[in-house]
């Protein structure tokens, strides 16, 4: 073994499997950097969960012990009742239940699918804008998100005589 290559565990995984989140993380990542590989999971949240489930952050994933791993899972499943704060969460006061949860891989794409749907059928201006696929946070229209259209001139043809 070279003197440059990092010491790994006998368990040492190259992927983890979230089994609960059906999320899968390159092993050779750090604590940190992997765990925002899932979808709807950042870099502040990712910290946060590291320091609740007492992990070493410098540590790599694929190192991780089983407990740990379970343990992880288990904060991201229901991160406000252990111990992440209520504002780090991606769905606050949700319309349905009125709680503060937070929603992680295909549940996210369903519900951000359905609130735009929502807007549509309730013909709000940002549903006006998703229905005719313009530009919805207030972005600038006049030069750019063009597309589909001809860009510059042609010329028509001189006639020959």
């Amino acid at each position: 073994m070279s003197s440059t290559s990092p010491i790994r565990p006998k368990n040492f995984r190259e992927k983890v499997f979230f089994r609960k989140l059906r999320s899968q993380v390159d092993g050779n990542a750090k604590v940190e950097h992997g765990l925002t590989q899932i979808r709807g999971v950042g870099r502040r949240l990712a910290q946060a969960i590291v320091m609740i489930a007492e992990i070493n952050p410098h540590s790599r994933i694929g190192a991780l012990s089983e407990k740990d791993i379970n343990r992880v899972e288990e904060i991201l499943l229901n991160p406000v009742e252990n111990g992440v704060p209520s504002w780090m969460v991606n769905r606050k006061k949700d319309l349905r239940t009125g709680e503060n949860i937070h929603l992680i891989g295909n549940k996210l794409e369903l519900e951000v699918k359905k609130d735009i749907d929502r807007m549509k059928k309730i013909k709000s201006y940002k549903g006006v804008r998703h229905h005719l696929r313009l530009k919805v946070r207030g972005q600038r229209t006049k030069s750019t998100g063009r597309h589909g259209l001809v860009v510059g001139v042609v010329r028509r043809k001189k006639r020959q005589m």
